[in-house]
């Protein structure tokens, strides 16, 4: 099995990583941040491990996954969409830190001259203060989050940025994430998949999604990459 993924990986040039529940662990400062916005505007909170099944798509959806009434009006999102924002970009770093390995991993991608790339759902502000603050060891050689020019996973702009950017083939790189939206946008740029089953999703979710590789554990990820 292991030299048939070998055979279908090659050589890696690049590496697209999600960045939350793939590269940090960022579920409790989320979770607190808009719990406390929650509970100023009277609404019900959770307990922060149950936003691992909101977070993912995006902010605005992790806001109407949190309201208690998914259907709530535009204008309840909208206010708490703006006020979580403003509460998280106080509080975003209490206890965000990189995965146990992600530092062995991203160290040993270097060594082996593996470019390493980040594409989030977060905003793109945020996403830079991440990796700027808690990545800084690395080099990153693009870093895209959601903005006006790109919309966010599943749509494939942001990878094929990444690729035309680096001049750079799909059989060159891998996409490491995990979520089902991870999965659905390595495959529709026709990237190979990681599942990165240390994250906040499911395995189950990853696999329906069309993941290639599950690793449980960041080093896994050395397994399948080409000496």
């Amino acid at each position: 099995m292991k030299k048939d993924i070998l055979y279908q990986v090659g050589k890696i040039k690049a590496i697209i990583f999600d960045l939350d529940g793939t590269l940090l662990n960022t579920l409790e400062d989320i979770g607190n941040a808009v719990n406390r916005v929650l509970s100023s505007n009277g609404y019900p909170t959770h307990p922060v491990n149950r936003y691992r099944s909101f977070v993912g798509n995006g902010w605005e959806m992790l806001i109407k996954r949190a309201l208690p009434d998914f259907g709530s009006s535009c204008e309840k999102v909208n206010i708490c969409v703006e006020e979580s924002l403003a509460e998280y970009s106080r509080t975003w770093d209490v206890t965000t830190a990189p995965y146990a390995g992600i530092p062995e991993l991203l160290d040993k991608l270097t060594q082996k001259g593996i470019q390493l790339t980040v594409l989030s759902n977060k905003p793109h502000v945020f996403t830079r203060q991440y990796v700027d603050k808690l990545l800084a060891s690395w080099t990153f050689e693009k870093i895209i989050g959601v903005s006006s020019r790109f919309s966010g996973k599943p749509d494939p702009a942001g990878a094929l940025s990444i690729l035309t950017e680096l001049d750079l083939n799909t059989e060159d790189c891998l996409f490491i994430g995990d979520s089902g939206v991870d999965m659905q946008t390595a495959a529709a740029v026709g990237i190979f998949s990681v599942g990165a089953a240390w994250g906040f999703r499911p395995e189950a979710e990853l696999l329906e999604n069309g993941c290639r590789f599950l690793a449980k554990h960041p080093l896994d990820v050395l397994s399948i990459i080409p000496a």
